[in-house]
């Protein structure tokens, strides 16, 4: 089985962004425009996600990929209890639940239906997994934040790997949330995408920071297969995004990592809801449903100072361009950037 980065004429991939921002416009629109498109399946059930990749089929021939969230486990109903407890007297709250996304009927769906390349966060799919989705003609990416997570998603069999550093936008999609590690500083983009193609023999596809074609040019020229862009995409008209978090992507607002939304670190604009809940617990999904009222109602009234905007650290370069002028864009601005980079180089020898 041939690499798909290989039939894609444009080394950018779309970051697929659960929650909203992920359409099937916005795949279709990366994919036609010579990118790898892709569709976040995340939160949604076997059914729905089966739905929109029908929408993606019917709209382009090009390659596409989805995206899917790896399971992990329960978690003690005594870790958070008491932040949702707190939570509960200033907001409205779901019900706290374990559930594993609907994973099992989503991973029978691709093989039944599949499609050229299935990624996975939060961990690697078993051996077994990934043998179905290979026996289908599905190539598996597996993100990954650290050597280690690496490693362990080749040994199951993973064709791609996609590095994600700490300037991404979102959920870290490493394979534990372990407060434990906090202290320690998440490995940059072209750190871990160093430390990578030095330890391991498969393709890297770099992600996190990364706005321009300058910064494309950066990570191939660092040996990434490709770059993965998420931030970038979110104002585009194709995007999910909704309008209040459209809206403050283009404002000077720093990032920060929080666990206050969802229970689970991720990257996203410092707003209110952020700042006043700094110490939040790990315990994801579990407090990602018990907050999906009130982020739902933060939603519907426009209020920025309780919607979870995950956004990367470069989110002030991007800007509105409709999905397939902003490749194009990046395909040129990456090809400059690179030959300028040589032509000063070989003029100072």
């Amino acid at each position: 089985m041939g690499m798909i980065l290989d039939d894609v004429r444009i080394p950018i991939v779309l970051s697929p962004m659960a929650g909203g921002p992920s359409t099937p416009e916005l795949a279709v629109a990366v994919s036609d425009a010579g990118g790898l498109g892709f569709l976040a399946a995340g939160y949604l059930d076997a059914a729905e996600m089966s739905r929109r990749v029908a929408r993606v089929r019917a709209a382009t021939a090009a390659p596409f990929g989805v995206n899917l969230f790896v399971p992990g486990t329960p978690t003690p109903p005594e870790q958070y209890a008491g932040y949702l407890d707190r939570l509960g007297r200033e907001f409205p709250l779901g019900e706290a639940r374990f559930e594993t996304d609907d994973w099992a009927a989503k991973l029978d769906a691709l093989v039944a239906e599949p499609v050229p390349v299935a990624s996975f966060a939060f961990g690697s799919p078993s051996a077994a997994e990934i043998g179905r989705l290979h026996a289908a003609g599905t190539e598996v990416w597996v993100t990954v934040t650290a050597v280690g997570e690496a490693r362990l998603a080749i040994e199951a069999g993973a064709d791609v790997l996609v590095a994600q550093g700490a300037e991404a936008g979102g959920h870290r999609a490493g394979f534990t949330d372990d407060p434990a590690a906090d202290d320690r500083d998440p490995l940059s983009t072209l750190a871990l995408l160093q430390l990578l193609t030095a330890a391991v023999d498969r393709p890297v596809v770099a992600a996190g920071g990364i706005a321009t074609g300058a910064g494309i040019a950066a990570v191939l020229a660092a040996g990434a297969a490709a770059a993965q862009l998420g931030t970038a995409f979110l104002r585009c008209p194709e995007a999910g995004t909704v309008p209040a978090h459209r809206e403050a992507l283009v404002r000077d607002i720093p990032t920060m990592l929080t666990r206050a939304f969802t229970g689970r670190r991720a990257r996203g604009l410092r707003n209110d809801f952020i700042v006043g809940h700094p110490s939040a617990p790990s315990a994801y999904p579990e407090i990602h449903y018990a907050t999906g009222p009130l982020r739902q109602s933060a939603r519907a009234a426009g209020d920025a100072g309780n919607i979870n905007m995950w956004s990367g650290q470069t989110h002030t370069l991007i800007t509105d361009a409709p999905a397939g002028e902003l490749v194009a864009r990046l395909a040129r601005e990456t090809k400059d950037a690179l030959e300028a980079a040589l032509s000063r180089r070989f003029q100072s020898c």
